[in-house]
């Protein structure tokens, strides 16, 4: 599979995929993240990868997650969590 950037995410395989002409974004994978606040369903519940995720990461840093987060509230904090537990990119 060359030319295709996967990454794992808690069990779930996510393929950066360049929408402008449907080819897979391998040169710039950072092609396709947005700012959380900038995201169409940010205001939605967590997904479950999300939640597992967030609640892993809460586990080592020795934190409790907030209930009633939303999506785009879970990845800051996600983000925010992988940077204190060193998990980060």
């Amino acid at each position: 599979m060359t030319g295709v950037v996967v990454h794992l995410f808690e069990g779930e395989v996510i393929t950066m995929v360049d929408r402008s002409n449907g080819s897979r974004d391998a040169v710039n994978p950072d092609a396709a993240v947005k700012d959380p606040d900038d995201w169409v369903t940010g205001d939605e519940p967590p997904t479950a990868a999300q939640e597992s995720y967030l609640h892993t990461l809460a586990r080592e840093a020795g934190e409790e997650v907030p209930d009633g987060l939303t999506k785009a509230e879970a990845s800051r904090r996600i983000d925010e969590l992988q940077a204190e537990t060193g998990r980060g990119r």
